[in-house]
């Protein structure tokens, strides 16, 4: 089946992960510039391919699984490449990445049961503060200047621990959610056993 446009959008930023692996752990000149232009290129589709979905009607399965992944593989990738290059703490690409994973894990559960865990509030705020921290480290060795400080600590310090805080609320607000959803559908089955029974 051929995907539509906002699919095939989030498959092209899929296709752009590995080449800003490339731009972030080779080094060569400007190569933070080119890595900051295909990450902003990406993640600007993120919002592009969920406008045309809505505004064509063109929402599906397919796509509520398809956009989520796509935006988990570049930040995971973005956030390894980071560490790898010591622009990042370890353990803090391993939280959001954790996050990532137990989000897409309680995703498969649900599709499991044929249901649909779509993207929240929290989760679009989170993904927001995901890429322009990600961004800010891209560019601080370049841009950000050292002496850029606010109470001790520099500019990217602070987008790193909102980056950190909404991928924790976000994640235990999916939880919540998916938790209700399947006690829902777990009630219904349940109500819908007993009445053939009782039909029986």
């Amino acid at each position: 089946m051929r995907p539509n446009l906002p699919n095939s959008i989030s498959l092209f930023r899929v296709a752009m992960v590995p080449v800003l692996m490339v731009f972030l752990l080779l080094d060569f000149p400007l190569y933070d510039l080119y890595a900051l232009g295909v990450f902003v290129v990406a993640a600007a589709s993120d919002w592009l391919d969920g406008y045309l979905a809505r505004r064509r009607k063109q929402t599906s399965t397919l796509g509520a699984f398809l956009d989520p992944l796509a935006d988990k593989l570049l930040v995971t990738a973005a956030l390894v490449c980071l560490v790898d290059v010591d622009l990042l703490s370890a353990w803090v690409a391993m939280v959001v990445i954790a996050r990532e994973l137990a989000v897409t894990g309680l995703r498969m559960v649900a599709a499991a049961r044929d249901l649909v865990i779509s993207a929240s509030g929290w989760g679009k705020v989170k993904t927001l503060s995901q890429m322009a921290a990600i961004a800010a480290l891209i560019v601080e060795p370049r841009w950000i200047e050292p002496g850029w400080r606010l109470w001790g600590q520099g500019v990217t310090w602070y987008l790193v621990v909102v980056m950190l805080v909404l991928t924790v609320i976000s994640g235990f607000h999916y939880f919540v959610r998916a938790r209700k959803t399947l006690s829902a559908r777990a009630a219904e089955s349940k109500r819908r056993s007993d009445g053939e029974r009782k039909a029986d």
